[in-house]
Parts: structure tokens; sequence; C-alpha cells
């Protein structure tokens, strides 16, 4: 899973990511002539591993990974080229955006707007994010329009047809709605999802609050219900600069700290669980001797698609999957006490993967 953390100047955007890789992000220029961009991998912590890390005591445990890429602010309405600007491409490879923004106060940091106000950074970055697409919109029409003079009757019929599409996305986004609450076709949805529309990516709102006000967040009820533009959008609030300095500390007094402080779980387990919620995802594990693994795929996901995950072999020469629930192996502590219990099953290819499964694939190619 790779999330985009983008937001306006001094929202606390680089503060967040150290908070969620522990300070353990680098620099990766995107080219000769850009800004550096951040980027940080963490893992995904899941406590059924460590329970799985007992019964099996593999020689390795692997956690799902997350990667994020901060990318440097763009003042609001600053090339008019939108939020992509020349970081379009990176932004574009997203699963998601993380949109920090800035609910705290601090005289000593000032506002580029001049005054703090959550709900209107909110409203001014989707506009960014819908002025990067229009861009796209805008630049294509004209390719098309331009390649209509020398089309074949075919290729003319074909190009009409995405002018019709385009021109249609372009009125409503104009008009303030996202891609991602467009009502389209699943072919047209097919045909959009060559552009990487930015605003057709879920949205996770992270408002960077003052150290007092790390469990409230605006109120976002009249903001969701005036729509459009909040479907695939959640939202959590937390202080960067607070969680970043605890993940600083040892696990032990980091613990300690949270408890005294009644902070709460830390921003990685915060970010990371809303953003699989966001993004529609679950887990499933391999479990052995050498390794115990989560994988992650989209609810959904059918037996051959998740063992392709594993390897592409797995997918193409499918046969069927034993398949127990994590909640069984705990409870009984073996794979042979979970058939003894009746409850071992074989999957064919139409199973769908449910979230906590634990899997052995059975593939021939």
């Amino acid at each position: 899973m790779e999330i985009g953390i983008i937001g306006f100047p001094q929202s606390g955007k680089s503060t967040l990511l150290s908070a969620l890789t522990r300070g353990r992000s680098e620099a990766s220029t995107a080219g000769s002539s850009r800004q550096d961009v951040l980027v940080g991998t963490t893992r995904m912590h899941d406590a059924r591993l460590d329970t799985l890390a007992g019964i099996y005591n593999p020689k390795k445990v692997v956690h799902a990974e997350v990667t994020y890429w901060d990318v440097p602010a763009v003042a609001e309405g600053g090339d008019r080229q939108g939020i992509g600007g020349q970081y379009l491409n990176l932004l574009q490879g997203a699963d998601a955006f993380i949109v920090v923004v800035r609910a705290f106060h601090d005289p000593s940091v000032p506002h580029e707007s001049g005054s703090v106000d959550p709900l209107r950074d909110v409203e001014a970055m989707q506009e960014e994010l819908a002025l990067s697409d229009l861009v796209i919109l805008e630049r294509r029409i004209a390719r098309i329009e331009a390649g209509m003079k020398g089309a074949r009757a075919g290729e003319r019929d074909n190009l009409l047809r995405e002018a019709d599409l385009l021109g249609r996305v372009r009125e409503k986004l104009e008009g303030g709605v996202p891609l991602r609450d467009q009502e389209l076709s699943s072919d047209e949805h097919t045909l959009l999802s060559n552009y990487q529309f930015l605003t057709g990516k879920p949205l996770l709102l992270v408002f960077n609050s003052d150290e007092d006000g790390q469990d409230s967040q605006p109120d976002l009820s009249s903001w969701m219900q005036a729509g459009p533009g909040v479907s695939m959008v959640s939202a959590l609030s937390l202080c960067a600069k607070l969680e970043m300095e605890l993940a600083q500390l040892p696990p032990e007094d980091e613990a300690e700290f949270r408890s005294s402080m009644d902070v709460g779980e830390p921003a990685l387990e915060k970010v990371v669980s809303s953003s699989y919620r966001l993004l529609g995802l679950i887990s499933f594990f391999t479990v052995g001797p050498d390794e115990v693994r989560a994988w992650t795929v989209k609810a959904g996901t059918e037996a051959p698609g998740a063992a392709g995950k594993i390897h592409s072999d797995m997918e193409r020469g499918y046969i069927r999957a034993e398949v127990v629930t994590y909640e069984d192996l705990a409870r009984w502590g073996s794979i042979p006490n979970v058939k003894k219990e009746g409850r071992f099953r074989l999957e064919g290819k139409s199973y769908v993967v449910q979230d906590g499964d634990v899997m052995n694939i059975l593939f021939n190619v």
C-alpha cells in the first residue's frame, strides 16, 4: 500500500511522516530539478501475527508494509497547476491520500491564509486536486480534437465516445463533483482508470490538532451531508508533534507516557487502520516454521486472486485452498486440532477470502 501525504505549508506533513515512521524516513529526489520527496516505509502491526508466531515459532515474521510519500507542499493557488504540479506522476501512483489539515494554533508558525480554519483548508485542497484533474482533461480533450482530423471511421467513433465521457467528467468536476462521486458505468471507470485522476483517490483527512485537543476534530457532519465530494473520505484527529516525540521513545517509555497522558493508540495504528478501512482492505495469513506472513487484498477478492499476491504461478495454477480462521487456529493451537473440531475447509476458485483467513494454497503449473 502506497499513500501520498499532501497538505498546505505549515500543516505538519513532515512531522506526521516522522511520527508514522518513527523518524526513519529519507529524502528521495523525484527528478533532477525537483525538491526532495520524503519517503518512509513502516510495518502495519497486527497482533494476530504475534499469536501465530507463538504457535509456529517461525524463522521470520513478515508484517504488511505501508509506504508513505511526503510531497512538498504547494501553496494554495500557487502556480495554478493544482496539487500535482511537477509531482503529478508520483501522486497518481498512490492508492490514497492523507490530507494533513492544520487545526493547531501557534503564533510563531503563521498560517498562509492568516487564520486557522480546517474546513476551509479541506475545501481548498479539494479544489487543488480538481484543478490538477482539469488540466489533464483539457490536454487530453485537445489531443482528441486534433487526432480526429486524420482518424479512420472506427478510430473516430472511439475518440468521439472518449471525448464525450471526458467532457461530462469535466463538466461535473467544474461543478464541484470529484471523480469518486460521479456516476459512471464499469466500462467508463475502466477507461478513466488509465488517467489516474487525483479526485478519484480516497482521502483520509488528518486534523493536526493542538496537544490538548488531540481527541477532537472539526464537526464534519454538515460538510459531509452537503456533498458532493465525501464518498471514500474519512477523518481522524491527532497531534503530530506529540506523536513524533512519543514515537522517538523506547517502547516501554512510550507506553507509560501514553497511559499517563491518556493519549490512546499511536498515530501509526490510527492512520493505518483508518487507511485499511477506507481502501476496503483485509489481511489473510500464511503460516509455517519458516515464515508467518500477512498479505493484503481488497475485500471481495476470490481465492485465486489472493494466491496471486503470493506468486503469479499460484494464481495461474490454482487448484484449491486449505483454509482455517485465525480465531480457530488461535483457539485450538494447530491445524490438526482445528481439523478434529471440524473447522478445516477446502475452498475452490469462487471462494471469497475473509479477513483473518489462514490459507495454504494448492496449485499446479
